[in-house]
Formats: structure tokens, sequence, C-alpha cells
């Protein structure tokens, strides 16, 4: 698939209109997690997961405060982007990264929606 070393700098959209360069995701990252972002996310069908699967989001419970979207430098399908997500109901932040293009993985539609709206 693709490692993130593999990906050019990118701007992040900050949906209060504030606009940052970070250079790669890994340094992204890194940012996230001073900022509170601790938690690793994983993308299922209808929620986000953590902790092994111990703990879930539904779409009504979180929202998207910041992405990063990230372009492979020597091939543009391999492509990511980074969610910071956060959950004041559940008192979490954290972070998913999912690819997008051919390696995107299918989930549902109020998924799609919230996670392209933000």
């Amino acid at each position: 698939m693709f490692s993130q070393s593999d990906f050019s700098p990118n701007l992040y959209v900050n949906f209060q209109t504030e606009t940052m360069q970070y250079t790669t995701l890994t340094g992204t990252l890194e940012e996230l997690r001073k900022e509170g972002y601790t938690e690793d996310f994983n993308l299922h069908q209808n929620c986000l997961e953590c902790r092994n699967g111990d703990f879930k989001l539904f779409v009504n419970e979180f929202k998207v405060d910041k992405f990063f979207r990230f372009e492979g430098e020597s091939n543009p399908s391999d492509s990511a982007i980074l969610y910071a997500i956060s959950s004041e109901e559940r008192g979490i932040k954290g972070v998913l990264v999912n690819a997008y293009g051919i390696y995107s993985d299918p989930i549902a539609d109020e998924m799609m929606e919230k996670l392209t709206m933000g």
C-alpha cells in the first residue's frame, strides 16, 4: 500500500479557516497528539472504533475538527486523509488515517457524509 514517508507536504483545513503547513503525515500526527488527539480510530461500516474494539463512536457522537489530505509523491493513487476527531459527549479525541481513491474502505453513506462534510 503506502508508507507515511511517501507523502508530500500538504495544507490542512481547519473548519475555522485557519491554515498551516505540515510536511509529513508523521509530523502532522505528532502535532495532533500534542493537541490531545491521543486515540487511534479504526473505520468500520457504521462507526469508529478504538481501544481494540472496546470503544465505538457512531455518526451522531463525533465531529471532524480538522482534516489533512496527503498524496503519494511516487504514485498519486497512494493517497490518504488524516482526520482529527472529537466527541464532547464521550470525552474523547483521536485520529483516523484513511486511504482514499483505489484503496478506500467501503463505508455506510451516513459515515461517508460525516467524514466528507466534517
